[in-house]
């Protein structure tokens, strides 16, 4: 007997075995129907049993292999994709929504092969049988991983949204202990409440814009005319009041001044100027360039100390990357979101950011279009 006939004759034993396991993928099978339990089991099987009756070319072979078969053209999903979709917003997790097509698999080979005794079962059916199921796999893991992305964002978002009100109640609250003058026990207090909020600040920042970036949102800019140099200037004070054991530096060449987002390129010098505090010498001084270049204005964070793998570099700006924890052990307990959401600001204006490393010096570089297109 060929296997697209037997899983059409016998889909109703194949789909109990489907559901039995099914209902051992606890917590989230405890409270699913039988109905539920089967979602989408059956269209999946005709789906398979379909593609072995169908004759296929060796380039299509190889294509499913690697989990790319072409789609039914009038079909906007499979049924292994809204499976999967299904099956997120139940609460199984990965590995259980791929033990199901593990489980499928081992059931309807055996009962097929128990149907076809005394009979040899055709082997290109296998191949194709695995093929076919693989594929349906792949596409359930692609939209599983997409659904568990967006809820993820989603909560993210609203996290972020949820917080902003009580951190700036506690903000206000520490400012107004300061202005007391309440005895230096209260103004310490204050102080330590008022870095820590702002800590807590920069981290919530960092992951609203990070959740944006990954809804396909961007950072929004808000550009005004600006003077980098001046702005750089009062934000390497403050980063100097915040790292006094520091020497930070600052040097100016030609015309700083341009259309941008001031706020959000203070953000940019701040989040490397720290990183440099973390991983560079502590004893050398961490040097700040602005320069004009024609139609742009770069600017450069440098600081001396081990040089950086360039294997290393190409990953710096990738999301919640750090850098290697042997260079400065315990230094970095931040999100590791600093270096992206910089690449994502400078991008924003139009730019770019890069990153060297050689000759025991380490360089940041961003570059930035002085007007925006069309203006």
């Amino acid at each position: 007997m060929r296997l697209a006939d037997f899983i059409l004759r016998d889909m109703e034993a194949i789909l109990v075995q489907w559901e039995a396991f099914a209902a051992t993928r606890l917590p989230a099978a405890s409270i699913m129907s039988s109905l539920v339990l089967r979602d989408h089991a059956r269209q999946i099987l005709e789906a398979v049993a379909a593609d072995l009756s169908t004759p296929q070319s060796r380039e299509a072979q190889v294509a499913k292999s690697m989990g790319r078969a072409q789609k039914v053209f009038e079909a906007p999903e499979t049924a292994a994709e809204t499976h999967a979709v299904l099956r997120a917003r139940s609460g199984f997790d990965i590995n259980q929504l791929a033990s199901e097509y593990r489980a499928l698999r081992a059931s309807v080979l055996r009962l097929w092969m128990d149907a076809c005794q005394p009979e040899e079962p055709h082997r290109e059916d296998i191949i194709r049988f695995n093929e076919a199921i693989d594929q349906a796999l792949a596409e359930s893991i692609a939209f599983f991983s997409a659904q568990v992305d967006q809820s993820r964002n989603l909560f993210l978002g609203m996290l972020g949204h949820d917080m902003r009100t009580p951190l700036q109640t506690i903000q206000m609250t520490a400012s107004y202990l300061a202005a007391l003058n309440a005895g230096a026990a209260v103004s310490v207090a204050a102080s330590r409440m008022i870095r820590s909020g702002a800590r807590i600040q920069a981290l919530l920042d960092d992951l609203v814009d990070f959740n944006r970036t990954r809804l396909g949102m961007g950072i929004p800019i808000a550009a005004t005319d600006v003077e980098l140099a001046t702005l750089f200037d009062l934000e390497l004070e403050q980063l100097r009041a915040a790292y006094p054991h520091r020497r930070l530096e600052l040097n100016v060449v030609g015309d700083t001044r341009g259309f941008w987002d001031g706020p959000r390129l203070a953000r940019v010098l701040a989040n490397l100027v720290v990183n440099a505090v973390k991983y560079g010498a502590p004893d050398a001084p961490i040097r700040v360039l602005i320069r004009r270049e024609d139609a742009d204005v770069c600017f450069e964070v440098r600081n001396t100390g081990s040089a950086i793998e360039e294997s290393t570099l190409e990953e710096l700006f990738e999301p919640l990357k750090r850098a290697p924890e042997h260079r400065n052990p315990g230094a970095d307990n931040s999100l590791g979101l600093g270096l992206y959401i910089s690449r994502e600001i400078a991008k924003a204006h139009g730019g770019d950011i890069t990153a060297r490393s050689e000759n025991a010096e380490t360089v940041f570089a961003v570059r930035l279009p002085r007007r925006r297109e069309g203006s």
